[in-house]
């Protein structure tokens, strides 16, 4: 397909498709890099072997799961013309989405009562990862609300019609990448 043809909507909607994948391939890197990091700084004699993932970092898998569930829910919802229900599921995406973020801190303070800190003389260096890890997935959630914001706002207004969802696609996208690198972040985890 030529992808200098077409509508200008049909280009542009090309276009922001694009920038978004780009933008998922970076945030791709960026983790790949960190988990690489994870497995090379494993061989340091300093490395803790016998830790366990906190429990509400679990909990805030299937809550993050769940949330990609609801998004699919409001898609569809659009899709069949049933705005109402579109807009509660999308209401239920954005409560499970900072539900998610309360438990990742719930999991930080799990990992502090085990006497790791972040940085300074409780530190570790295995913990320390963890935590910049989760954090940094943590602020992209924060993106993946505000995108959902403004999603929410549209739906309410009446923007998304079965012909004309990009905007929702788009935040759905990135949501979805969102679900699938934590349930990656906490699989790498739990094995390595």
């Amino acid at each position: 397909m030529d992808l200098t043809q077409g509508t200008q909507k049909q280009k542009n909607e090309r276009a922001k498709k694009m920038m978004l994948w780009f933008g998922i391939i970076s945030l791709l890197m960026g983790f790949a890099g960190w988990t690489s990091a994870f497995i090379v700084s494993s061989s340091r004699e300093d490395w803790l072997t016998d830790f366990s993932l906190p429990t509400a970092f679990y909990y805030s898998t299937a809550v993050i799961v769940l949330s990609s569930l609801t998004y699919i829910l409001a898609r569809k919802s659009v899709k069949i013309g049933d705005q109402k229900s579109a807009t509660g599921w999308l209401v239920g995406t954005l409560v499970l989405g900072i539900v998610f973020i309360v438990l990742q801190f719930a999991g930080f303070s799990e990992i502090i009562a085990q006497g790791y800190y972040f940085t300074g003389p409780t530190s570790n260096i295995t913990m320390s990862y963890i935590f910049l890890i989760a954090a940094v997935h943590i602020l992209h959630v924060v993106a993946g609300i505000i995108s959902l914001l403004v999603v929410l706002f549209r739906q309410i207004r009446g923007k998304y019609i079965p012909d004309d969802m990009l905007g929702m696609d788009l935040g759905a996208t990135f949501w979805h990448f969102l679900d699938l690198l934590w349930v990656y972040l906490v699989l790498f985890f739990y094995f390595f």
